[in-house]
């Protein structure tokens, strides 16, 4: 129904505008009348009508002064004038103010229903075009974040050109070229959930972080659910370096404001060519992955870590077993990357001192202890069945530190692979929850990842991430896959008109049902009934 107001200071005109019209058969809402434009402001705020038929001159405050303050405030209302007054200079005002028509008194009821069918039948195929512009606009949302991370894949694994990289680039709007480089890694948690939930505080300061990278420097891209990652483009190393200095001295007194916050950030080395960003990214992720090495908040730069390898690799003592930071290891086990368990255990090792590991003794029993503690962290999450690989299946576990070193990747990766599979059934029952949630509010034209995420407490990158993984669609696709199958059956099994269907199934515009319907099935409504 579309609402309309009257602003009309003579009684008997109003009351026969207000009477003597059919207004719900024509499908219109008389939501509220006024005698002049101070009274009928208040009112409109309220009601919100799509339309105002109103008469110009009028005590306190006229037609014209009024229609002023509605376009600015509400520009999508259309204004009607109704007026005995047929000046050019009125005429002229209103064509100014953008007004839907000019209607000289006296006027019908039919001749003015006529008129507000026109304009009612304009306001919905602007509607139509606003919803069909939103629904590709969550569409593209959800499409283009995939592409993002295609190419955030492709930048930092080095395997193709510079060229195309650009032009993939340029197609989502990003420009990348530059003199030099470099990678922030940011991972921020809250004390009070799970490594991979994203509490509502978590998720506002990412947005609040996302802002400052407003003019495209750094560019930003999701890895949920370890975080997001920051690529800085400069002239040089020097002023990419203070660029970088800048924007984590204003992250880190965002983030420092909440106790409850938790956050690491690694960064990368400079490089000045986009090809050697798969290098940046090498180093940022060795920096990144002494997160789970260190306990406090901090930004680690890859030149410090290899600065304090130096320094340890100087050390003559051998460290004995008892100095072996073990909860850092069971840690990783638990919340760690597979993607990083080669950062990790480089990091792992370079801490116990590069003398340390040449030791046969030394090594193996850090490769024995290992091999322990995943078997005992493999039953803690029901998974003794898991064949490891055996400390002596191959020469090189203990002979050389290189075997040593790859023997301990490999076993951790088996280790994370096999935690991860068990964390899919938990994804698959997040995923049952969310199809269920999806189910029962189909019908709320307001449903959106937005609000099922907030329902989920997940971000909604992440949770877009686990959806898509799991049903092969993303949310839009599923949710219009369901709206429609759900319109195919009433179309088939009831006598419902299309209108009442297409609320059913969670459409404001039934013209906009329509058009979607076509597009997803082949066919109008009408046509699809047959």
């Amino acid at each position: 129904m579309t609402k309309v107001f009257l602003v009309e200071d003579e009684y008997v005109v109003r009351e026969g505008i207000k009477n003597k019209i059919a207004w719900a058969e024509n499908g219109f809402d008389f939501c509220g009348e006024a005698a002049d434009g101070e009274l009928a402001l208040p009112l409109i705020e309220k009601l919100r009508p799509e339309i105002v038929i109103t008469d110009i001159k009028m005590p306190f405050m006229d037609g014209l002064e009024m229609s002023k303050i509605i376009r600015k405030e509400f520009p999508e209302t259309e204004i009607v004038f109704l007026t005995g007054y047929a000046e050019f200079e009125y005429a002229k005002e209103a064509i100014k103010l953008g007004v839907a028509e000019y209607l000289t008194k006296p006027i019908s009821g039919n001749d003015l229903m006529k008129v507000l069918k026109n304009i009612q039948k304009r306001i919905e195929e602007k509607q139509q075009e606003k919803d069909i512009r939103q629904y590709y606009l969550k569409e593209m949302a959800e499409n283009t974040e995939k592409d993002k991370k295609r190419l955030f894949v492709d930048l930092v694994s080095g395997g193709k050109h510079t060229a195309d990289l650009i032009l993939n680039a340029r197609e989502l709007g990003i420009e990348i070229s530059a003199s030099a480089y470099s990678i922030l890694m940011l991972r921020i948690k809250s004390a009070y959930h799970e490594q991979n939930e994203f509490s509502k505080s978590v998720i506002k300061l990412f947005d609040e972080i996302e802002e400052l990278c407003a003019d495209g420097n750094p560019i930003v891209f999701d890895r949920s659910p370890e975080g997001k990652v920051y690529i800085f483009k400069g002239e040089d190393e020097i002023s990419l370096q203070a660029d970088i200095e800048k924007f984590i001295s204003l992250i880190k007194e965002k983030l420092d404001m909440h106790k409850h916050i938790q956050y690491f950030g690694g960064i990368g080395e400079t490089v000045k060519r986009l090809g050697e960003l798969n290098t940046c990214f090498e180093s940022a992720s060795h920096a990144f992955a002494h997160r789970y090495l260190v306990d406090e908040n901090m930004f680690m730069w890859s030149k410090d870590v290899k600065r304090s390898t130096i320094l340890k690799e100087n050390d003559t003592d051998i460290v004995v077993p008892k100095q072996l930071d073990r909860t850092k290891f069971i840690e990783f086990l638990k919340l760690g990357d597979k993607d990083d368990a080669k950062y990790f255990v480089e990091e792992f090792l370079s801490g116990i001192g590069s003398n340390a590991i040449k030791s046969l003794l030394m090594r193996q029993y850090v490769v024995v202890d290992a091999y322990l503690k995943v078997s005992e962290f493999l039953s803690t999450i029901g998974s003794n069945d898991i064949k490891l690989e055996q400390v002596n299946e191959r020469k090189d576990t203990l002979t050389s530190e290189k075997g040593a070193e790859e023997y301990l990747i490999r076993l951790i990766e088996t280790a994370i692979s096999t935690r991860e599979a068990a964390s899919r059934s938990r994804y698959s029952e997040l995923v049952s929850e969310i199809t269920e949630f999806i189910n029962e509010n189909y019908k709320n034209d307001e449903l959106s990842l937005n609000m099922v995420a907030q329902y989920m407490n997940f971000s909604p990158n992440h949770l877009s991430m686990i959806f898509s993984q799991e049903t092969g669609r993303t949310f839009i696709k599923y949710l219009t896959d369901l709206r429609m199958n759900k319109a195919k059956e009433l179309l088939k099994c009831t006598s419902k008109r299309s209108s009442e269907i297409c609320e059913e199934v969670g459409y404001k515009d039934p013209h906009y049902f329509s058009y979607l319907f076509k597009k997803n099935v082949g066919m109008t409504p009408t046509e699809y009934r047959g």
